[in-house]
């Protein structure tokens, strides 16, 4: 599927190479800016371009200074991202579209403030394998390439980055090889150093916030971002879904972003779940029930835990949460939120009815990705926010390091941080703190 290469103009004059192929509603895609080149992508990446293309028009574009488009650029900044690619949105006419951003952090950039720029346009939006900024990265192979590496060698730089994107085994990727000789060529040094500076200063938080349109969060495994950044990123977005998945042949993430956004599906492999949806998942649990109900009699316990759950769900209500009605815990209530900033709201009015009663509460948080069924919700998020709960003394908060990221400017608290806990059932520790007061 040969794309049809154009050109158009930005607001500041400068040429902007896209490409046009596929027949469908339109998609936009943002690609690994500054490794982009519209018409040798297609070559390298001929299956799946060719597979979105069954339902999609697929948009393609060079950022200024990168590929096709024009070389000999002033400079680069996130507003000449956004300006190259209201451009190519004007030229393809594109009235309602997906935005889907490939795996760097200035392709999500890119695709974010589109999508925030443009919401009456922008119908879906997806992103692969997003993190929220290069700071995350210091202590991973990717980060340690830094951007010492760039200035010395440009070339030997641009292959790093690629073979560690794409894993070091090349034999597992067809593709790694040509892009990883090609890419060089796509853009001049002196501008990919410019692009290479301009990543080190991107966050992506306040735009994440912002966003309203269904999203989608890819995260391909392996590759080198940790799923608990992607889940980070589901989870500032509202109502944002998760999706892990493996591709050995490059055909499921074309198929997942078809599915998402409505279009026929042809080819999912049947044993893939269904969508979920991220969320901050509360979990609460009386204190030393069996003590309390020996001290207090089987009657006596059963009318104070009965009084205290309505509480607890009505207080969970009032927070903006959902309890889990299809979810028996015997003496604990599980409960969503759409944010952590009133997921822990909400454990903080538990806490407050506990203390007016005399059964005192676990209480643990946690965010990811849940899948919901028969008034239920199910999965790793909701095991490690369960164990959470476990570990937290009497009338304690103790959340994930994912949650106290998400609610570190929201919540007006402040996190006392309990270090790394090893978990039943869960493959890595996970850092947690406790809820402390007023920030």
């Amino acid at each position: 599927m040969e794309p049809k290469i154009r050109y158009c103009s930005t607001k500041d004059g400068v040429s902007i190479a896209w490409g046009d192929a596929g027949q469908g509603p339109a998609l936009l895609y943002c690609g690994a800016t500054p490794f982009s080149h519209v018409q040798d992508h297609y070559a390298i990446f001929e299956s799946f371009y060719e597979k979105l293309g069954l339902s999609f028009r697929v948009i393609t574009f060079d950022a200024r200074g990168t590929g096709m488009s024009q070389r000999d650029i002033a400079g680069v900044s996130l507003a000449t991202l956004l300006m190259d690619a209201e451009a190519v949105i004007d030229a393809a006419k594109l009235d309602r579209f997906v935005v889907f951003a490939d795996m760097t952090l200035l392709a999500a950039s890119t695709a974010l403030q589109v999508a925030t720029r443009l919401p009456e346009r922008v119908t879906h939006l997806v992103l692969e394998s997003p993190f929220q900024n290069m700071r995350e990265l210091a202590d991973t192979p990717a980060g340690r390439i830094g951007l010492a590496l760039a200035e010395a060698d440009w070339t030997i730089y641009v292959q790093t980055v690629l073979r560690v994107l794409g894993g070091w085994d090349a034999a597992d990727h067809a593709w790694l090889d040509p892009m990883a000789k090609a890419a060089a060529q796509w853009v001049h040094a002196s501008v990919g150093l410019q692009y290479v500076r301009l990543e080190q200063t991107v966050d992506l938080g306040d735009l994440l916030v912002r966003v309203h349109q269904p999203a989608l969060v890819l995260k391909l495994d392996p590759n080198y971002v940790p799923a608990e950044w992607c889940q980070r990123v589901t989870a500032k977005i509202q109502g944002a879904q998760f999706r892990q998945y493996a591709d050995p042949n490059g055909d499921v993430q074309a198929e997942l972003v078809r599915a998402f956004a409505g279009q026929p599906p042809r080819s999912i492999p049947p044993d893939l779940p269904t969508f979920g949806a991220a969320a901050v998942i509360l979990f609460t649990d009386i204190v030393s029930s069996t003590a309390l109900t020996e001290r207090m009699g089987d009657a006596a316990f059963r009318d104070a835990s009965r009084a205290l759950d309505a509480g607890l769900r009505a207080a969970i209500r009032d927070a903006g949460g959902a309890a889990i009605d299809g979810k028996l815990l015997g003496d604990g209530v599980l409960a969503t939120f759409p944010s952590a900033a009133q997921a822990i709201d909400g454990a903080r009015r538990c806490l407050a009815l506990s203390a007016a009663s005399e059964l005192g509460l676990h209480i643990g948080l946690n965010a990811g990705d849940v899948i919901r069924e028969d008034n239920n919700v199910y999965g790793g998020a909701v095991n490690i926010a369960s164990r959470i709960c476990g570990l937290s003394a009497p009338g304690e908060i103790l959340v994930s390091d994912v949650v106290r990221g998400m609610a570190r400017s929201s919540a007006g608290v402040e996190f006392e941080d309990r270090g790394e806990q090893e978990m039943k059932g869960v493959g890595e520790p996970v850092r947690v703190y406790a809820v402390r007061g007023n920030g």
